[in-house]
């Protein structure tokens, strides 16, 4: 009888596209409360818990990816302002991006470059299809465009998109505190690392180490994107993986 309450309560508010957004909101908020109570344990990453709690949620309850995605359409509309929003610490530290324009350059090319090359090499170490790689060759940027260079060069967009959330999550988690291993001090150059390797989650989580890795972070996104666009097309080419 208490079975029967719930699915019927359960179809009722999933007839709401209010049912999503609140649900990734809430589990948003609890990843939030969890990383402050860690004391900010890049394990307890609240862009990581949200994504796994939601995955959790959609198998438990059978609900399709394009239902959620009807109901949480409103997040996704905000990502547009969010990351017009990047310009404000861009503004707020100009002065320092421009005196380190060089470097920012420089690092910006070797890094663009080992992430591609980095995920190649090792998919093909393991076995990987001509595909494969192709499809993991543009992992470090943002999804949209991610997804359009794997496209031009004969990869998976799906499988592009799915490498591209796993890289923001893992980079998110991970890069922080090797940084800190490596006794990497300056927060611009936290910032410009975790940018290049993990795009907007990774920006995500720069700007809570503070403003000015934000800042170099959001550079990072917008660069590597165009430096990616030019490079992978390149890189297919002189390895002959163009199909």
């Amino acid at each position: 009888m208490m079975d029967r309450i719930f699915i019927d309560i359960w179809v009722y508010l999933a007839a709401s596209p209010l049912l999503w957004l609140t649900l990734t909101l809430a589990v948003y908020l609890a990843g939030q409360w969890l990383f402050r109570r860690s004391g900010g344990r890049a394990l307890f990453n609240p862009v990581a818990l949200a994504i796994t709690l939601l995955v959790l949620l959609l198998l438990l309850t059978g609900t399709p990816y394009s239902t959620y995605f009807t109901g949480a359409r409103f997040i996704h509309f905000l990502l547009g302002p969010a990351t017009v929003a990047l310009a404000v610490p861009l503004y707020l530290h100009w002065k320092r991006i421009r005196q380190l324009a060089l470097p920012i350059l420089a690092g910006l090319l070797v890094g663009s470059l080992t992430a591609i090359l980095s995920a190649m090499g090792i998919a093909e170490l393991l076995g990987g299809s001509p595909r494969t790689l192709l499809s993991l060759a543009p992992k470090s940027v943002t999804t949209p465009v991610a997804m359009g260079i794997a496209e031009k060069i004969g990869g998976l967009p799906s499988l592009t998109a799915v490498l591209v959330i796993l890289t923001g999550v893992i980079g998110a988690v991970a890069a922080p505190a090797l940084l800190d291993w490596l006794r990497v001090r300056d927060d611009a150059v936290k910032g410009l690392a975790i940018g290049v390797a993990a795009h907007g989650i990774g920006t995500a989580r720069a700007l809570q180490i503070s403003g000015l890795a934000g800042a170099f972070a959001g550079l990072a996104i917008g660069l590597n994107a165009l430096l990616t666009a030019l490079l992978v097309p390149l890189v297919v080419r002189l390895l002959h993986l163009a199909p």
